[in-house]
């Protein structure tokens, strides 16, 4: 099955007593059962929801894996994942990271003893080097988020797998349509599915996958036990979401490679990052590994005060967080999405006072081009 049928037709499909084209919504917390302890497979909807569960079906198989869950948010299904390990045990994570990936590692897990130490894993001898005894898990996020650095996840999953790690990717960015990491060898990917998944900007969630069903087993313990869940309602829509992902993915490229051509010719700015093009330090691997390269750009226009100007002028641009919706989104990310990462730890990733990041929509792509170029003019 290819993957735009897969969207529409994988996991669970409709409904068998009703005739329903798409799966209800199962609006319930409790279910009655035949005697005590004795259900029809639901029990109570932390445990599991009918709605979810379809969910969970379906990116389960759109990602290739064992098993597949859906959590109250993108923050959530990290917490969840994390929570897998143990007091004293080290996390390799990718330096280039989300704001709120960094500060769940730095400020909250780590008050429970879980270590973390950020490599940028786009350079694979980092990894072995850093590998410690206490190591069990390698973490990615590829590309990342905002210098959209690749991390070849074939090579550096079979390092971790010959180092006994797990390997972790986030793959918030490409999406199941583009990219699949268990695929690729990987053990857990994860998504904030409130981007492009769900594409409307309707809705908060995060999914994680995982490529065996001991890790199926642990995670579920984890998550019926902290009850981090996603509602009835907001599978739903994710389900809704997931039916149009590979027409809004390609068009989201398209729309995007037209906006890196007209950046490229323009003075004002001095930085270009974005996979697709030839001059990416990565752009072969990311090739290699992922069907398309994306709808996130970052670019350097040299200062706060230009940046700053850029946002006050763009009328198509929406100024907000996230990224993966089907409007157009831009933002600083030293002030907004990793204002959370101090400001000396930004600078050494090279994340600049003048970096703005951009979730390209699916408006008409010579609208969108005008409204930069007088933007920048400006």
């Amino acid at each position: 099955m290819k993957k735009k049928t897969q969207l529409i037709h994988g996991g669970i499909s409709g409904d068998e007593k009703t005739g329903a084209v798409s799966v209800p919504i199962f609006q319930v917390s409790t279910y009655k059962q035949d005697g005590p302890g004795s259900h029809r497979g639901y029990e109570y909807s932390r445990t599991g929801n009918p709605t979810r569960f379809a969910l969970e079906e379906l990116i389960k198989e759109l990602e290739d894996g064992k098993r597949g869950f859906a959590f109250g948010s993108g923050m959530a299904a990290i917490t969840a994942v994390m929570m897998l390990f143990s007091q004293g045990d080290h996390i390799l994570l990718t330096d280039d990271i989300y704001g709120g990936s960094f500060r769940v590692m730095t400020k909250v897990l780590n008050r429970f003893g879980l270590e973390a130490t950020f490599i940028d894993t786009s350079d694979l001898s980092n990894i072995q080097k850093a590998i410690q005894p206490n190591t069990k898990a390698l973490y990615i996020e590829t590309p990342t988020n905002p210098l959209l650095k690749i991390t070849d996840i074939e090579a550096a999953s079979k390092i971790a797998k010959d180092n006994g790690l797990l390997t972790i990717v986030d793959n918030t960015f490409s999406t199941p349509y583009w990219q699949n990491p268990i695929s690729l060898g990987a053990d857990i990917v994860l998504h904030s599915a409130t981007k492009y998944i769900g594409g409307h900007s309707d809705v908060v969630a995060g999914l994680v996958v995982v490529g065996d069903e001991k890790l199926g087993e642990d995670l579920h313990f984890v998550q019926n036990s902290t009850g981090g869940i996603l509602g009835p309602q907001d599978s739903w829509l994710l389900m809704r979401g997931i039916k149009t992902l590979g027409i809004r993915m390609e068009e989201h490229e398209e729309n995007t490679r037209k906006i890196v051509e007209f950046l490229s010719t323009q003075k004002a700015v001095t930085k270009i990052y974005y996979p697709g093009i030839e001059t990416h330090p990565n752009h072969a691997i990311a090739k290699k590994q992922s069907r398309g390269f994306g709808g996130m750009i970052s670019f350097d226009v040299g200062s706060a005060e230009k940046a700053a100007e850029v946002l006050k002028r763009v009328k198509y641009f929406t100024i907000a967080e996230s990224l993966g919706a089907v409007e157009s989104l831009i933002s600083i990310p030293a002030l907004m999405t990793h204002a959370s990462i101090p400001q000396e730890r930004r600078a050494e990733l090279g994340i600049t006072d003048g970096l703005i990041r951009v979730s390209v929509g699916l408006e008409d792509a010579e609208d969108l081009i005008e409204d930069l170029e007088q933007a920048l003019r400006g």
